[in-house]
Order: structure tokens, then C-alpha cells, then sequence
């Protein structure tokens, strides 16, 4: 078959005829149906950055084309169709990729990511936790990255992003024991401050939910003001806050920059540090409000939806 077809037939299934979440003629397709029951259509994003992002996925077809037998070309089909918000397409983009390459870790990761993002978390754990076991004792590799910091370094590894969104699948199913064996693990793999900020972030907030304060202060301890952060800067300053050093308040008015990911991620951050303190009123309002923006896929977003989805 030639790959140029069996692209199209990938995507026709992910966008089939008896498609679950059907809209009217040119309305936006719904790629999720969130933790509270809510159909979630693709976030808008700025035309300049969507033409670009198009011509990076009209990139990645023809490496698919031009290449079928390479794995990297179908991880970056599926990672530029899901930065454009087509994240059924983006699974899909694996699904067929693990069809020839069935423990290829790295396509395994990749599909959890997304399985998070459109709320299907035991599949993420399925996927997550089968790429745990293939790498496990591997070298690990650093993973480039297709939306590039500022310095242009990657600031992550395969094993980070394994352990690191395993954590969160469970994190956010509320099996936070399960979630604080893979933060754990992800710790032993977070070799530079932008991965240590991040995994302490959601390892302190699940001590907190298993009642274990003490270790969770302790996770607290290497976290200096002076720590050579490129891309996780709210997550620092996050940690900050919980070490006393910060404020709400000052979290709250830095967020507020009309960043749905940034006002999301502070937002989760300062309203379970609410939660966590006895304010359920005030960290509810504080979800409520992250769910009246677009950032649905942020994982701020997600989280928020499953502590109000809880209280159904």
C-alpha cells in the first residue's frame, strides 16, 4: 500500500462516519468529552502560530511519505498533529506506528501523553506504564523537542516523560500511592532543574493528598529562588509559594498575563494549596475559574476538572 493512502485511511478512521462526538457542517470537531461530561473542541491559537504549525505537519506527512518504515517519522506525525489540537489523529498517528513496532517505548509514551489529554486515563496507564517496563534499566536519551524554549535546549528525557506523565494518569484518577511510586521513579531521572521543579511540584502536592507532610517538606528543600530555571518557571515558583517564600497573591498577579497554560498551572498550583490548608470553598471557586477557560489540554486544566469532577 502506498504510504501516502495508508495516511489517509489513518485519518479517515480517526475521523470516521459514526464519529461519537459529531458537530454541524464547518463547526469545530470534539476531540474529548471531559471528566465532567463536557464536549472540548480545539483551543484557539494564534493564526501566525497555527501556519506555522500546519507547515511542520505538512513536513511530517511527507517524512511519513517519504519514509514509512522509520518510527521517528510517525512519532512526529502524531506529536504535530496533536500540537495543532487533532488529538484523536495524534493517537491514531501511534496506534499505527505501534502496529509494526509494538514495544517501540517511545510511541508508547507519546499515545499516553495524548490518552491523558483526551481523558481516556486507564489507557494512558496501560501505555505509560508498559514503556516503564521496555526502558527500565535502559540509558537514557534526551528527547527533542518539537515547541522549542527559549535557549533552545531540551530540558527533558525519555524516562522523565515516562515516569512524569504516568505520575500525572494516576495523579489525576485520584490513585495518588500508584501516582507517588512514578514521581518517585521520575525523580531518579530528573537531571536538571527544569525536570527536578517539575516532579517535585506534583510529588509534593500527592505527599500531601497521602498525609505524609513531613516528606513532602522535605521535597521542598533543594528548592532555592536561584535555580537556573529555562521553561518551568511557574512550577518554581510554585514551590516557592508552598516554602513560604511567595505568596498567593504574588502567584496570582504574576499569572495573570492572558497565558491560559501559565493561568492554569498557577491557578491548580495556588487553589490546592488552598485545599490542602482546609479552604475547599475557596480552591472549588479557584477550579471553577480554570474551567471557564479554552487550556483544556493543559495539565492545570485537567487536574482542576478532576477535583471538581470528584465532588459529583
Amino acid at each position: 500500500m502506498r504510504s501516502s493512502t495508508l495516511i489517509a485511511l489513518l485519518l479517515l478512521s480517526a475521523c470516521a462516519a459514526d464519529d461519537p462526538f459529531p458537530l454541524p457542517a464547518g463547526e469545530p470537531r470534539v476531540e474529548a468529552v471531559s471528566f465532567l461530561g463536557d464536549s472540548l473542541v480545539p483551543p484557539p491559537a494564534p493564526d501566525s502560530l497555527r501556519a506555522a504549525q500546519w507547515t511542520q505537519l505538512d513536513s511530517a506527512h511527507a517524512a511519513v511519505e517519504a519514509n514509512p518504515d522509520d518510527p521517528d517519522a510517525w512519532i512526529w506525525l502524531g506529536r504535530r498533529l496533536g500540537y495543532l489540537g487533532y488529538y484523536r489523529e495524534a493517537i491514531a498517528a501511534y496506534t499505527a506506528g505501534l502496529t509494526r513496532w509494538p514495544d517501540e517505548p517511545r510511541l508508547l509514551r507519546h499515545r499516553g501523553h495524548r490518552w491523558i489529554t483526551v481523558r481516556q486515563l486507564d489507557s494512558a496507564v496501560h501505555d505509560l506504564a508498559g514503556a516503564a517496563q521496555l526502558v527500565y534499566d535502559a540509558n537514557d536519551d534526551v528527547e527533542p523537542d518539537g515547541q522549542p524554549n527559549a535557549r533552545g535546549v531540551p530540558t527533558s528525557t525519555l524516562q522523565f516523560n515516562i515516569w512524569y506523565h504516568l505520575g500525572l494518569a494516576f495523579y489525576l484518577r485520584g490513585d495518588f500511592r500508584s501516582a507517588l511510586h512514578a514521581y518517585r521513579e521520575c525523580m531518579d531521572v530528573s537531571g536538571n532543574p527544569d525536570a527536578q521543579v517539575a516532579t517535585s511540584y506534583w510529588l509534593y502536592l500527592t505527599l500531601r493528598r497521602v498525609d505524609s507532610a513531613e516528606a513532602a517538606a522535605e521535597v521542598l528543600e533543594p528548592i532555592t529562588r536561584d535555580m537556573d530555571i529555562v521553561e518551568n518557571g511557574a512550577y518554581h515558583r510554585l514551590l516557592l509559594m508552598y516554602e513560604g517564600q511567595l505568596t498567593p497573591a504574588d502567584l496570582l498577579t504574576e499569572a495573570d498575563t492572558g497565558d491560559g497554560v501559565q493561568n492554569a498551572t498557577v491557578g491548580y498550583g495556588v487553589g490546592t494549596w488552598f485545599l490542602l490548608e482546609g479552604d475547599t470553598g475557596r480552591a472549588m471557586t479557584m477550579y471553577r475559574d480554570i474551567l471557564a477557560g479554552p487550556q483544556w489540554a493543559a495539565f492545570g486544566h485537567l487536574a482542576a476538572e478532576a477535583e471538581v469532577a470528584r465532588t459529583r
